[in-house]
């Protein structure tokens, strides 16, 4: 890797344009980028003759792969510096793969991508210049030098942005027109420029849900939803501590994954709670701690976020359970009562049966006396 400053004589590869697709049939274009240690793809034309094309792109020294899995530098404003990174052909024929370079993003589930090749970059994506193309034997790999080129007015923090080698493959559609289908692979490249560094993130919308367990000896759980905006200039890695009631859980999981927040990313993160016994009203507060990227020397520090909240956490089964009880003594006591009821009435009619009885015996005796 070199450094230069902006202004001197320095030889410098060609910009990285976009793919050009030319043809004189119908042309579709379908794009597919991999960014990812060690990333490859395959591209597979049409017919059973044409082979598979099966690529890779990984960051390099001048002597070949280096065993990075990004490409990272911290540079001053209007300074420049070269880098590497090698494209090997995993086919069995000689190949040109175009080279691009553009702005990279985070998609919503946290991975990074980059732009597509007809779409403008404004940022990282322009300040890397690298060769148009590169042709690589079967078997073989090529290391190909690149510049990052910072502008003097560059903005202090960290500018994302991807450099990628691409295959177009044409395939026939049903209707007989050609399909042009564009397949990449390529690489993270993060420029942090030098400056005032102001990591800070923020918490928005914090929405709470719970999930009762239908089990009334069992607790419940809740989910608490929020947004988190990296409102700074550095990328941040996100993890916190999420407690409601009597549960508590740490995030993020391996199956819910944030990813790093890029400079102005925004991502809606799920953490769900178990162990929230529902009494009602179970108070709740979310302690986010972000960590800024380090590059040269330690991270900058970012303050912890915490926020409270409350989850409404209704024990239906436990109400339930005593409805149900109060309708099985509701029923047993009717029945009890009802049942005093027949009682009392028997007793009265059988003493009425007993007057009745002591009255036709007395008129009887009187009678006989006379």
């Amino acid at each position: 890797m070199t450094r230069e400053k902006e202004g001197e004589n320095v030889s410098r590869p060609r910009s990285a344009r976009a793919v050009a697709l030319r043809s004189s049939a119908l042309f579709a274009v379908a794009a597919l980028t991999l960014i990812m240690p060690m990333p490859t793809a395959t591209a597979a034309p049409d017919g059973d003759d044409a082979p598979a094309v099966r690529w890779s792109v990984a960051p390099a020294d001048a002597s070949g792969e280096d065993g990075r899995f990004s490409i990272q530098h911290e540079v001053e404003p209007g300074e420049t510096v070269t880098d590497h990174i090698t494209v090997q052909n995993l086919g069995e024929e000689e190949q040109t793969f175009t080279l691009l370079a553009a702005d990279g993003f985070t998609t919503r589930n946290g991975r990074f991508d980059m732009l597509a090749s007809d779409a403008k970059s404004v940022d990282a994506g322009t300040w890397i210049a690298l060769p148009d193309e590169v042709t690589v034997a079967g078997g073989d790999s090529v290391v190909v030098p690149f510049d990052i080129r910072v502008p003097e007015r560059a903005e202090p923090g960290d500018h994302p942005a991807g450099i990628a080698a691409s295959v177009v493959t044409k395939r026939s559609a049903t209707d007989g027109t050609s399909l042009g289908v564009e397949s990449r692979v390529g690489v993270k490249v993060i420029t942090r420029v030098a400056g005032a560094l102001t990591p800070a993130l923020t918490v928005d919308d914090v929405d709470t849900d719970y999930h009762p367990s239908w089990n009334p000896l069992t607790p419940g759980e809740a989910t608490v939803t929020f947004t988190v905006t990296n409102t700074g200039n550095t990328r941040l890695a996100v993890t916190g501590h999420a407690r409601a009631g009597t549960g508590e859980a740490s995030f993020p999981t391996p199956d819910q994954p944030i990813g790093d927040l890029l400079p102005g990313d925004t991502r809606q993160v799920s953490v769900l709670i178990g162990g929230v016994i529902p009494l009602f009203y179970a108070p709740g507060q979310l302690v986010i701690t972000p960590q800024a990227a380090a590059l040269e020397g330690p991270p900058p520090p970012v303050e912890p976020v915490a926020v409270d909240f409350a989850v409404a956490a209704v024990p239906w089964s436990q109400l339930l359970v005593l409805v149900a009880a109060a309708l099985v003594v509701l029923a047993l006591t009717g029945s009890r009562r009802r049942a005093e009821r027949r009682l009392q009435a028997q007793l009265r009619s059988a003493r009425e049966e007993g007057r009745r009885s002591a009255l036709v015996d007395d008129r009887v005796r009187t009678g006989s006396t006379r």
